[in-house]
């Protein structure tokens, strides 16, 4: 009969494993020193001994700043027209490549002429012959005229021939304009370009008949060069606006694509509408691009950026080095002596990643821009360059070639085992011996 596990077994399990978790809690915690130089790791300390912290900096700079309004835009062609026929008949041939570059008056189709050719001489021979009756009829009236005189002839005979002369002239004018109307209907069979731009896509081939109420037309033309991007900006902006629009100023305009990586086309602004939407509380506004390489395409979306106005020799940082708390907005700034140091300031428009200051700064300083959750005023730093270099802080007196922590006074660093020989160290209260000095000493 075999007797019952002990249970103080799993207990003593537990505690082995309970040991075993301190030991090495205290091996890689407590006994490793945290401040230690290892393979693949740098640190530095300070004159008082403290661990320098990595920081990246930038410079301080003096520029102009160029302020921006955003919007999103729909470019539009400076104008579109669809060719239509103005005359009904057949399509007896097309002068134009789909999406071709055409000029105004250019030759684009042409109707059948025949019937209009046909009219327009039954018009002219309405004309001769009205013309030829109107000359016997004026011939006539002189005759009366002259019988008239001698009494041979009573007034209302002279009356009739004055008439039948006005009657001839009226059908005379009116076959003239019927020539005319003619001449117009025949010159319309030869369709031409109302203006200049692009070609859309046909739709209508040759050998069809065409009329003037056909909806689709014959092909759109859209006018590229230039064209026109409209976009909209809030009403609270208006006065940046309109302020230097009003003064005469040119608001140059630039068109960027959805991802705003690429610069499309430049321009200025053009007009603004007369009303605000209540809807959306809105001011329309329209600019013109040369668009000479035509990057801007009609119904385009794009990102449009406004240029209100440009602060001169404006001291600007990184957005991302500007800090806020309870005691404002405020930078860190490295020092000449590689310690951090606090600086309030004032700031002003923002653009491209980059922020104006107002008060506060000169141009020239440096700002830290990565490393701030570490640092505090006046604590030591070690500036760490955008591809890894790391510069150290200056070495002062006692931290210079191979030689310990601060030493005795004029107690010397190592020889050249340790580094190179050591300069003096630091006068001042008594601290740990160098390595150097315990070995001279010993």
């Amino acid at each position: 009969m075999s007797s019952a596990p002990s249970p103080r077994r799993p207990w003593l399990l537990y505690g082995a494993v309970a040991l075993v978790f301190a030991a090495g809690v205290w091996y890689f915690g407590i006994r490793t020193d945290p401040n230690a130089a290892g393979p693949g790791r740098m640190s530095f300390r300070s004159r008082s001994g403290s661990t320098a912290t990595p920081v990246r900096v930038e410079p301080v700079l003096r520029r102009d700043l160029a302020v921006h309004l955003r919007a999103i835009g729909t470019v539009t062609p400076r104008n579109t027209v669809t060719v239509r026929s103005r005359v009904e008949g057949q399509l007896l041939k097309v002068h134009f490549q789909e999406g071709q570059q055409v000029a105004a008056g250019q030759l684009l189709a042409e109707i059948d002429p025949l019937p209009y050719e046909i009219r327009l001489a039954q018009a002219e021979a309405r004309l001769r012959q009205n013309r030829a009756q109107l000359l016997t009829a004026k011939a006539d009236l002189e005759r009366v005229r002259l019988l008239h005189a001698q009494t041979l002839m009573s007034q209302q005979q002279l009356e009739a021939a004055q008439a039948l002369v006005a009657d001839r002239e009226g059908a005379g004018a009116a076959d003239q304009a019927n020539v005319d109307d003619a001449r117009r209907q025949l010159a319309y069979t030869r369709i031409e370009a109302p203006l200049s731009g692009r070609l859309g896509l046909r739709q209508v081939d040759a050998g069809n008949l065409i009329r003037p109420g056909d909806a689709g037309g014959i092909v759109v033309i859209t006018q590229t060069r230039p064209i026109n991007v409209l976009f909209t900006v809030p009403e609270q902006e208006l006065p940046k606006v309109l302020e230097p629009l009003r003064a005469g100023q040119s608001l140059p305009v630039e068109a960027w694509d959805r991802a705003e990586q690429q610069r499309l086309a430049a321009g200025l602004l053009n007009t603004v509408d007369n009303q605000i939407d209540l809807a959306t509380g809105t001011l329309r506004l329209k600019a013109e691009f040369p668009n000479e390489d035509e990057k801007l395409f009609p119904n385009q979306f794009v990102n449009v950026r406004l240029r209100v106005r440009t602060f001169k020799d404006a001291v600007v940082v990184p957005v991302a080095a500007v800090q806020y708390g309870s005691r404002g907005t405020y930078v860190y700034l490295v020092t000449e002596d590689s310690l951090a140091a606090v600086r309030d300031v004032v700031l002003g428009p923002a653009e491209e990643g980059m922020q104006a200051v107002l008060q506060g700064l000169s141009g020239g300083e440096r700002v830290v821009l990565e490393g701030i959750d570490r640092l505090r005023e006046g604590r030591p730093v070690t500036i760490v360059a955008a591809d890894g270099t790391v510069t150290p802080p200056p070495a002062g007196k006692g931290e210079k070639g191979g030689k310990g922590e601060r030493g005795g006074k004029g107690g010397k660093g190592e020889k050249a085992d340790q580094g190179g020989k050591g300069g003096k160290g630091d006068k001042g209260g008594q601290g740990e011996k160098s390595e150097g000095a315990r070995k001279k000493a010993a």
